[in-house]
């Protein structure tokens, strides 16, 4: 009995730690673009084609400098639970959150625009097919949390 529950306790513990995921290497702005969604549903981008209703969601827009923009973003992030700043520089913010059961992480990008003063976003799960809308939430949420 011993045996089995300690199998038990070591299996749910590898289930629990292995959700994070690995880091993907595809991160960050190349050509002045962020990584496209892959085909499954567990990412959103403001980067895909709008007529992509699965992975399309609208940029963040702000007036004023990026700079103010990007301090009001990080200020954002930092106010939310279970989120990760974890690169900070020029015109990109790369952010993980990471769900509250199992600790599932989610890659949220932002890429500031200066020219047309929008901010692109991409957010995705770093395992997993669906998300439950999780990610769209995400950034709805951000973007609220912005706009005030």
């Amino acid at each position: 009995m011993k045996l089995e529950l300690l199998i038990s306790v070591v299996a749910l513990a590898a289930v629990f730690f292995s959700c994070s995921g690995t880091r993907p290497s595809n991160l960050g702005v190349k050509d002045g673009a962020l990584n496209l969604c892959p085909g499954s549903p567990n990412c959103v981008s403001s980067q895909a084609a709008a007529s992509d209703k699965v992975h399309y969601i609208e940029p963040f827009k702000y007036a004023g400098s990026s700079s103010g923009a990007k301090e009001r973003l990080v200020e954002v992030i930092e106010s939310m639970k279970r989120a990760k700043i974890i690169i900070n520089k020029d015109n990109y913010i790369d952010a993980e959150y990471a769900s509250a059961l199992f600790r599932f992480v989610d890659d949220v990008e932002f890429y500031f625009d200066d020219a047309k003063r929008i901010i692109h976003v991409r957010s995705a799960s770093r395992v997993g097919y669906g998300d439950m809308g999780v990610n769209r939430k995400r950034v709805e949420r951000i973007r609220t949390l912005f706009e005030k």
